[in-house]
């Protein structure tokens, strides 16, 4: 069974799927027991000291590659829009992580220009068709996620959001996905207005009983791993700088858990 079936299998129930960004994170999820990985471009970038969308497609997809070759898991990859703007490119892009050996990629219909930030809808759903082509051309499974991304640019319109996602659905897309809802009562919306499997994005307000209830199917974290390591880093030099202080020792990972979790085997 290819990584692209075990992955779709399992979305026949409401399953979490975290964002690594680099081999390390990768590994340690894998260790924890989570089945399936995803990139997270924005958690990435910020690695490298760029700003969400500050990757190149080419980095971007040896990132993947990367992460692919470190861990035994179904990996699916967060490649924004992709390797360009039209439809072909979004066709493009799918072959290239195909490549990489990705289980599955997402691809946004957010343009990357904030003055018009989200792509017109008949130039959406023409990217969506040529991306669900493309994975159907593969020899192997290949899990392709549409997302909507209004809610995370300016344009909190849950009807256009449903437009889009269903326009999604009817063009083949395996999994729907509008980063940056709010409450349950959109989640619970959105899962109703479509037969696909849907993922939500984490937040504090959600928990994966009620997610579940509500519908959702995959649960994913952004960049919110990333962020929280990069908290806890500020956190524990202003305690340094501030206080004079190193407790935040005492929340470290043992450094031998660290080590033998990397440790070659024979």
């Amino acid at each position: 069974m290819d990584k692209g079936t075990v992955f779709r299998k399992l979305h026949a129930s409401t399953f979490i799927i975290p964002n690594p960004w680099d081999i390390g994170t990768a590994r340690l999820l894998q260790s924890l027991g989570f089945q399936a990985l995803a990139t997270t471009s924005a958690g990435f970038a910020f690695s490298r000291g760029l700003p969400d969308g500050g990757v190149s497609f080419e980095a971007m997809i040896a990132h993947c590659r990367e992460i692919v070759a470190s861990t035994d898991l179904p990996v699916s990859a967060d490649l924004e829009k992709g390797k360009g703007d039209s439809p072909e490119s979004a066709a493009e892009t799918v072959f290239a992580a195909e490549a990489a050996g990705l289980a599955g990629c997402s691809l946004e219909d957010f343009s990357g220009d904030e003055d018009k930030p989200i792509y017109d809808f008949s130039h959406a759903v023409e990217r969506v068709e040529a991306a669900v082509e493309a994975a159907r051309a593969l020899r192997s499974d290949f899990v392709f996620t549409a997302r909507a991304e209004n809610f995370l640019h300016g344009r909190p319109d849950l009807d256009d959001t449903i437009r889009r996602l269903q326009a999604f659905e009817k063009a083949g897309a395996d999994v729907l996905y509008a980063p940056g809802l709010t409450d349950i009562a959109q989640v619970r919306t959105v899962c109703a207005s479509v037969e696909k499997p849907v993922n939500v994005l984490a937040s504090p307000a959600f928990t994966v009983s009620a997610l579940a209830d509500a519908g959702a199917t995959r649960i994913s974290l952004g960049s919110k791993l990333t962020t929280l390591a990069f908290g806890a880093v500020e956190k524990a030099a202003k305690e340094m700088l501030e206080g004079g202080t190193f407790a935040f020792v005492r929340e470290a990972m043992d450094f031998d858990r660290v080590q033998e979790m990397f440790r070659p085997v024979d």
